[in-house]
This record gives C-alpha cells, sequence and structure tokens, in this order.
C-alpha cells in the first residue's frame, strides 16, 4: 500500500509556505472557491508524474511574487518510509528526488506512486480531439509497464525526424529513399509493441469501465467503447507504403499508433453529442475508477485516488454509488475536494467511521 502523511509546498502556486498532515485513508478538503484546494491535490499528483496535472510548464507553477518551488512528500510505501522532493531551482531546472538520491531521468520515477486523478477538465477525455484519449491510454500504461514510456518516447522522437525530412524533401524536391526506410524501420520497431500494449489494455480495462459505469448510472445505456488503431487492420510497413504520396503531399505521417482513438457510442449514436451530462460524469467516473482498480491489479497495491470537485452538478443517486464505491471497493488514500464542508461532512459520514477534514 502507499500513502502519503506530509505535505509541504514552498512557492508553489498560491502556496508560500504550507505544511499539510494526514491522519486518515479518506481526507476531505473545503473551502471556497480560490484557496488552493485544486492546487494540492495538484502538489500529490506532481509528486507521481513529475509534472502538473494541468499541462502548465513548471514556471507557472511557481508562486508569482517568488523564483523557484519545492514540493515534499513524506509517503509509506509497504511499510517503508520514503521521502520524494520536486525542485524547481531559480533557472527552471527541475530536480526530483527518492529519498535524498537525485533521478538521472525524471521518466524513471513514473509508476513508484501511482496516482490516479478526477478532475472536470477531464471531460476532455469524452468531448475532446484524440489526443486527450490517446493521452489517457499513455498515462495508464506507464504506470504499470515501465518499458511501455521507452518505446513511447523513441516512437516520438523518431515521428518528429520522419515529418522533418518529409518537409526537407518539399523544400529541395528530394527525398532520401535509404532514410526513410530508416526511419519506417525505427517507427515500425516501436510502434508495434506500443500497438500490442494498446490492445492488451482494452481487454482488460474496457469491460471494466463498462461495468462501473452501469453501477454509478444504474443502467447500462447501451454504451459501447471500441479502439480504433489502423494497425488492428494492416501491417504498419505496409501502412507507411500506401500513405507515402499523402505524407509527401502534407508533409507528415499520417499512419500509425500516433492517429490511434477510441471510439465511443450510446445506442449506437456518437457519445459525445448524444449522451447527457449525468452519463457524461457517469463514463468520466467509470474511466477513472476502472483505471484505479487495473493499477491496483498490476502493482499490488492501491493507487493514491485524488478526486477534485466532483460533487458539483451530479446528482444524488450517482454522487451516492460513487461514494459507495470510493467507500467499500477502494482500501488506498483517497482525497476529495468540495466546496461545501457539510455536504462532504455529511456525505462521509453516512459512509465511513473515520475521516479527515481539513477546511482552506
Amino acid at each position: 500500500m502507499v500513502g502519503i502523511q506530509q505535505l509541504s509546498l514552498v512557492q508553489f502556486r498560491n502556496y508560500i509556505q504550507k505544511e499539510f498532515h494526514f491522519t486518515n485513508r479518506i481526507v476531505g478538503i473545503v473551502g471556497p472557491n480560490g484557496v488552493g484546494k485544486t492546487n494540492v491535490l495538484d502538489a500529490l499528483y506532481y509528486l507521481s508524474f513529475t509534472k502538473s496535472y494541468f499541462s502548465r510548464p513548471d514556471a507557472q507553477n511557481v508562486h508569482h511574487a517568488y523564483q523557484g518551488l519545492r514540493i515534499d512528500g513524506k509517503y509509506n510505501i509497504n511499510n517503508n518510509n520514503v521521502t520524494i522532493t520536486c525542485i524547481i531551482r531559480e533557472n527552471l531546472k527541475k530536480e526530483f528526488y527518492f529519498d535524498e538520491e537525485m533521478y538521472p531521468k525524471h521518466s524513471q520515477h513514473l509508476g513508484k506512486i501511482p496516482c490516479v486523478m478526477i478532475a472536470p477538465d477531464d471531460v476532455q477525455i469524452i468531448t475532446g480531439a484524440s489526443e486527450e484519449r490517446r493521452k489517457l491510454m499513455d498515462s495508464l500504461l506507464c504506470q504499470i509497464h515501465p518499458n511501455y514510456l521507452k518505446f513511447l518516447i523513441q516512437y516520438n522522437k523518431i515521428l518528429l525526424q520522419r515529418n522533418s525530412l518529409l518537409k526537407l524533401a518539399s523544400e529541395t524536391g528530394n527525398l532520401d529513399a535509404l532514410l526513410l526506410e530508416t526511419l519506417n524501420e525505427q517507427l515500425i520497431e516501436n510502434g508495434h509493441p506500443i500497438h500490442e500494449y494498446r490492445k492488451q489494455l482494452m481487454q482488460e480495462w474496457l469491460p471494466e469501465v463498462l461495468k462501473l459505469y452501469q453501477h454509478l448510472a444504474g443502467q447500462a445505456d447501451d454504451i459501447s467503447i471500441k479502439y480504433q488503431s489502423a494497425l488492428s487492420d494492416q501491417d504498419f510497413k505496409t501502412l507507411l507504403a500506401q500513405s507515402l504520396a499523402k505524407d509527401t503531399l502534407l508533409h507528415r505521417t499520417n499512419v500509425g499508433i500516433h492517429k490511434d482513438d477510441l471510439v465511443v457510442t450510446i445506442q449506437n449514436q456518437p457519445f459525445k453529442q448524444e449522451a447527457s451530462q449525468g452519463q457524461r460524469k457517469s463514463l468520466l467516473f467509470s474511466i477513472r475508477l476502472a483505471e484505479w482498480k487495473l493499477i491496483k491489479e498490476n502493482k499490488g497495491f492501491s493507487p493514491i485516488l485524488l478526486m477534485d470537485d466532483i460533487f458539483e452538478k451530479l446528482d444524488e443517486q450517482r454522487m451516492i454509488q460513487l461514494l459507495d464505491w470510493v467507500s467499500h471497493s477502494t482500501d488506498g488514500q483517497v482525497f476529495i475536494t468540495d466546496t461545501h464542508k457539510e455536504r462532504v461532512a455529511a456525505l462521509l459520514g453516512k459512509y465511513l467511521d473515520s475521516y479527515q477534514l481539513i477546511e482552506l
């Protein structure tokens, strides 16, 4: 099991210096908008992923009146006490430490402190472009399969090189066929295992998403989620050969795992267009909770669950079903933020014998 006992913030977002002590498995953080509830969760996310959940540049996480920041977390991991530290220096150089030992590469930390975040911005997973759903798959796979990130980094690096070659060819009128063949081989070498990891993920994860959706919504709603990838129908080498003319014309690679998507439908219609707000929230929670469950199954212990402003505009039935699942199906640490202290206290008190409430 992994859990955080103490969080220290220095010059992070709206906090000049602040220390939090967490004494319970379930922690509610309450207060009006703008006091920094979400920033606490983002600091916890930082210590898991080495970056902000909100894709901000590191410089934007530094308190506006200062230079540099520091985040320290004291964790208990399988009965061992460890300290995770993130430092952004005045020159914006980022350093990440595990028990005072600095990582040569930040990517080496991914998966050490598994974490799942549920936030209002997550609706982009459903309504946004395919890039959002690829990020979802990548984030989950990076936490459970260390090799996945290596393949992904290399794939993206080669993809940029291939696109640069295609652009150069359009400017000079000459395509280096030998270099193109080499880049194709490297793209295939790294793209194929990424595709296999994603296919396996869909087999394990998607059935659980649909099962949780039915629990939270109270009905199945005829939801379908399918993994869409051109590599499922043809081998990558053939796809690249067939797309060469188009790639040359557009100066970019138009086939590959960077075009994968998750296609979601409700009653055979596009989910993003037909689903109600309640259905969207139910699916969003189901996606994230299934992610939490899959990480636990692969890691052997529960990831930390961060739930930001989840009760806002959520009907009572879904609220009850969500808290019922959190209280009975999770055994890891859970952080919940909300603007209404009384609401959180009443809901948590109904399902839990003990919890911690932090008022900001």
